[in-house]
């Protein structure tokens, strides 16, 4: 692509020019708004001008309840959906609680799909998950390969889940018409993200570690498996704006991956994040426990093809993550 089309392409995002159809008047539902994700796509509503934006808590409106979701349809009529609303967590989480997070997240994927249907809402977009691809690729997976192989065993269950969520998708798409599209992010980090150590993903674990071991003058962090793994991670912020791009530009009933198209191994991550911290201490890798996929590095070749790219560099977003992480520390005190 020419720097003339990578111009316009530029103008037309930062002053936001959307259709008649998806406007600022538009009634937004952004189901999961207080998880990382859906808090920062509304972020990116409300930066852009968008104010009709419905957002309701877990305990307001239980997405695993189809009575309460189909009456939630009913009195809202939402004309747009951001389907960020889900169960996760990091390996140990996935191991632990395999059924809650099938569970969960089947029951919140078919409720809120099954609704927009029979509501009529305009367009939907259900975010997945990278972990939906076969564990074997160790080059850029693409989004043909769904289903090609077989899935990663310590978050088979969410993964699943997440399958049938994108296939639902797909077949209203075919048997009714809808425009449900269905976007794969790799792995979402960013300020705001959770950091429970028992229930969070890997970066935003060994912040948590590395922080705390500075903090009370550890000699060591431990981080698990052999640290060869590698991982893709994305912003929070870049996601929103794809997210928007995606709802503004993308109509195909295939599924597209969001990503950076950059990853970097465990064992890398781990010590740029000590760096980034301060710890003067040593890292041992607990090889006794899993690494999960060998590599989970996503072919972003298709969303960049229509003109949308991330933005946040990864040294960037760590520092701006840990230095958030810091201070809600430092206020909770």
């Amino acid at each position: 692509m020419n720097k003339i089309s990578w111009l316009i392409i530029f103008i037309l995002r930062t002053n936001i020019i959307f259709s008649n159809e998806f406007n600022k008047n538009s009634k937004i539902y952004v189901a999961g708004h207080t998880g990382l994700v859906g808090s920062t796509i509304v972020k990116k509503l409300l930066d852009n001008g968008f104010k009709n934006i419905i957002t309701y808590t877990s305990n307001q409106l239980d997405l695993r309840n189809q009575e309460m979701v189909e009456r939630f349809f009913e009195s809202e009529k939402p004309e747009y959906v951001f389907l960020a609303a889900a169960k996760v967590g990091g390996i140990k989480a996935n191991i632990e609680k395999p059924a809650d997070f099938i569970y969960d997240n089947l029951m919140i994927s078919t409720n809120i799909i099954h609704a927009a249907y029979k509501h009529k809402v305009k367009k939907l977009l259900f975010l997945g998950s990278s972990c939906i691809y076969p564990k074997n690729y160790t080059e850029p997976i693409k989004e043909s390969y769904l289903l090609s192989g077989p899935l990663e065993p310590t978050n088979e269950f969410y993964s699943i889940a997440k399958i049938a969520g994108l296939k639902l998708c797909e077949a209203y798409n075919k048997q009714h018409g809808t425009k449900f599209i269905a976007c794969m992010p790799t792995n979402i980090y960013g300020p705001g993200d959770n950091f429970d150590i028992n229930n969070c993903h890997v970066l935003s674990a060994l912040i948590n570690k590395f922080v705390n071991a500075k903090n009370n003058n550890l000699e060591s962090v431990t981080v698990w498996g052999t640290g060869s793994a590698y991982r893709e991670f994305l912003g929070a912020e870049d996601l929103a704006d794809a997210c928007l791009f995606l709802m503004q530009n993308y109509q195909d009933n295939e599924i597209i991956n969001v990503g950076r198209g950059e990853d970097i191994s465990i064992k890398d991550l781990a010590y740029k994040i000590k760096n980034l911290v301060g710890f003067k201490g040593e890292i041992i890798f607990d090889t006794t426990k899993p690494d999960g996929m060998k590599r989970k590095l996503l072919d972003v070749s298709k969303i960049n093809n229509l003109g949308w790219k991330a933005q946040i560099n990864l040294d960037e977003g760590l520092k701006k993550t840990i230095d958030w992480y810091i201070k809600n520390q430092e206020n909770k005190k």
